[in-house]
């Protein structure tokens, strides 16, 4: 029993340190900004901060805990963003109050791509390895590409939509919402980097509390060994679902909040295509796979770098490739975490013998 309570007082305080970086961080930039000791630039950046963040933790439980490789992250970003920030356009000339109509915006981008998290992964979560990711890969794709093709508009006999152009709407007056790749304009800019950090702990709070849940466990599990655990009576398919499902809402989370961020939202390549995937992964594999706090980290770090880097045109790229080796060399060589496990358990025995000594 003091051996479980002792693991267990582990994680409350492993977690408490992840929450209590994030809001020691908030108050941080919060006071720099009231004393104006913060660039406009910065300011710029905080939001996607937040984003990127939620897109990285949320990643990381497929990757990291489920032990899958999924490269369609931004696919359910896109979905999110696109369907919330299409109810804000409905809502925006009614009397709802900003704030109300912004919270349902957020659910109605976790709950679509949930629903399509769930729809995608019931046939790809059979495959393995290199063909999951080419589905997952593929199904991003086409999400940009069906969204940059989208016309959809409401009038008074109800919504109309179109895959050719907005001619073929067949509206009488109303509004044309998605015009295909010029996307959705004139959104309300409702994201700032309050809402953003609220919205980060959530995502942390809920995936904190699966990975050390029984169903967290029996993910993990399952990624560890797929034999043993269908041995023991663990339904594979149900368990990875459930992982790839949260990840999903969690990433149309921060679409909703990259949609609500812009005056224009467009479908473009760099916003939700191929690389924008890999960036996220790359957040997760910098941060460590499996370490969700090392996801956040790494996508503050990796977001902030490039913009602070900005004035060494010469060496800005070079630096950034440096970072990123030590991060790996970090987060993933054997002798760097024997060593950070040498400081770890040196410290705790500090911290063990001064209580002795007390």
């Amino acid at each position: 029993m003091d051996k479980v309570n002792v693991e267990k007082q582990k994680i409350f305080r492993s977690n408490l340190i992840t929450f209590g970086m994030v809001i020691a961080a908030y108050i941080v930039v919060e006071v720099m900004m009231k004393t104006g000791n913060i660039t406009s630039l910065l300011k710029g950046l905080l939001v996607p901060l937040c984003i990127y963040s939620i897109l990285a933790v949320s990643l990381n439980l497929v990757v990291g805990i489920s032990g899958e490789l999924s490269l369609g992250h931004a696919g359910f970003m896109c979905i999110g963003a696109f369907t919330s920030a299409t109810w804000s356009m409905l809502m925006k000339s009614s009397s709802m109050p900003d704030g109300v109509r912004f919270f349902i915006a957020i659910l109605i981008g976790a709950v679509s791509a949930a629903f399509f998290g769930f729809l995608i992964g019931i046939p790809v979560l059979r495959l393995k390895g290199d063909y999951l990711a080419i589905v997952t890969l593929a199904f991003g794709e086409i999400i940009k590409n069906l969204v940059n093709a989208l016309y959809f508009g409401v009038d008074a006999k109800g919504p109309h939509f179109s895959l050719e152009d907005s001619m073929h709407l067949n509206m009488d007056g109303g509004t044309i919402i998605i015009k295909g790749a010029q996307g959705i304009t004139g959104a309300p800019k409702n994201s700032n980097f309050t809402i953003g950090v609220i919205l980060l702990l959530i995502a942390l709070f809920i995936i904190l509390n699966l990975i050390n849940s029984r169903t967290g466990r029996a993910i993990m599990a399952i990624r560890d060994n797929r034999i043993a655990a269908e041995s023991v009576g663990l339904n594979i398919t149900k368990y990875k679902l459930l992982a790839f499902t949260i990840s999903a809402a969690i990433a149309g989370v921060g679409g909703v909040l990259y949609a609500h961020n812009l005056s224009s939202l467009q479908a473009l390549p760099k916003n939700f295509g191929y690389n924008q995937s890999i960036m996220i992964l790359v957040f997760v594999v910098m941060g460590g796979i499996g370490n969700i706090r090392g996801s956040v980290i790494a996508a503050v770090v990796l977001t902030l770098l490039p913009e602070l880097l900005r004035g060494l045109s010469d060496y800005r790229m070079l630096i950034y490739a440096v970072v990123l080796i030590f991060m790996m060399l970090f987060t993933s060589a054997p002798a760097f975490m024997q060593y950070r496990e040498r400081i770890m358990t040196a410290l705790h025995g500090k911290n063990k013998g001064g209580k002795e000594m007390d």
